[in-house]
């Protein structure tokens, strides 16, 4: 049976009602308003007087890493969710870029689309072992509708029911999501080709997981990193996923933060950096045509991942400040 979620609802039974909760996962209802029709799930935000926020990053007043203390099954939901007690990233299985530009075909052609004719935004975010849209509801509808991907498979939750198929073709995605293919989706100029929709459209298992790891590693190192230059002073923008080049992604003023799964330059995911303005970069971090870049193979190498990417972009924040 395909499971309805809830991430923040899940989070805050977790702990019985205790904290407001904040996770890495977009969240229903849908948002109809503002620029971004979506919920920022990993933003402290308001509570009620008496009341803490326990959250993925250091601006909440807990932290579910500081929670997983001592509490193994907290610890277990905790790095499923990358949340806290951080589980470290694998070597890649060999099916890794197959599946990768799969499901970035699916990404572009299904997932934004589908998000883009309800409200016109077509930002992803990660979810849980996988991506997926924020919440939006559908033309003509007031349902709280998401599709994410989870493993090999496409689930599509509808209000309070989910269903899921197997991940087999663009036709085959695109008629269970009730979207319509277009080689011109609008989600970008520099697209995967549409190809052959009913063409197979290959996605392992394995390899699809370890992209949903990629994903939460992403999602946990640049929300932190988020809640640190804003509380520097510096306005940073949200956490997307991008499907047109597939990477997570933020901004401040002058710079571009992010984390790739990889592309034709760079097979194996990466960290990067890319200030806007790249006229006389210097020095041995900007060792990428569009800045800096810290490769999978040293981030498995690390004795604390996390630690090394997040290393890695407050050298490049405070680099590219100046």
């Amino acid at each position: 049976m395909t499971v309805v979620r809830n991430p923040k609802a899940e989070a805050s039974e977790r702990l019985g009602g205790r904290y407001k909760v904040r996770v890495l996962e977009p969240s229903p209802p849908a948002v109809d308003d503002g620029e971004f029709f979506a919920d920022d799930p990993a933003v402290r935000g308001e509570a009620p007087p008496g009341v803490l926020v326990v959250g993925p990053t250091t601006g909440s007043d807990l932290t579910w890493d500081g929670l997983c203390a001592g509490d193994p099954g907290l610890s277990a939901w905790c790095a499923d969710r990358w949340l806290g007690s951080w589980r470290r990233l694998s070597p890649l299985p060999p099916t890794w870029t197959a599946t990768r530009e799969s499901l970035r075909r699916l990404a572009c052609y299904v997932l934004a689309p589908a998000r883009k004719a309800a409200n016109g935004k077509i930002g992803l975010r990660y979810t849980y072992g996988g991506f997926g849209t924020p919440f939006y509801w559908p033309k003509e509808s007031s349902t709280d509708e998401q599709l994410r991907v989870l493993g090999a498979q496409l689930v599509r939750q509808q209000g309070s029911e989910a269903d899921a198929q197997d991940i087999t073709s663009l036709k085959a995605t695109a008629a269970f999501a009730g979207i319509s293919l277009s080689d011109d989706p609008g989600v970008g100029s520099d697209l995967p080709g549409l190809g052959d929709p009913a063409a197979p459209l290959p996605v392992d298992q394995a390899a699809s997981e370890a992209l949903g790891e990629w994903f939460g590693f992403a999602a946990s190192v640049l929300e932190q990193l988020r809640t640190e230059l804003d509380a520097a002073g510096e306005t940073a923008s949200r956490v997307q996923l991008w499907p047109e080049h597939f990477d997570v992604g933020m901004n401040i003023e002058g710079a571009n933060f992010g984390c790739s799964p990889g592309d034709d330059g760079h097979p194996e995911p990466y960290v990067y950096v890319g200030p806007w303005d790249r006229t006389g970069l210097s020095g041995d971090y900007w060792n990428a045509p569009f800045g800096a870049l810290l490769p999978y193979t040293d981030l498995l190498a690390a004795r604390d991942q996390r630690l090394a990417a997040l290393t890695f972009l407050r050298h490049g924040a405070a680099l590219s400040r100046g």
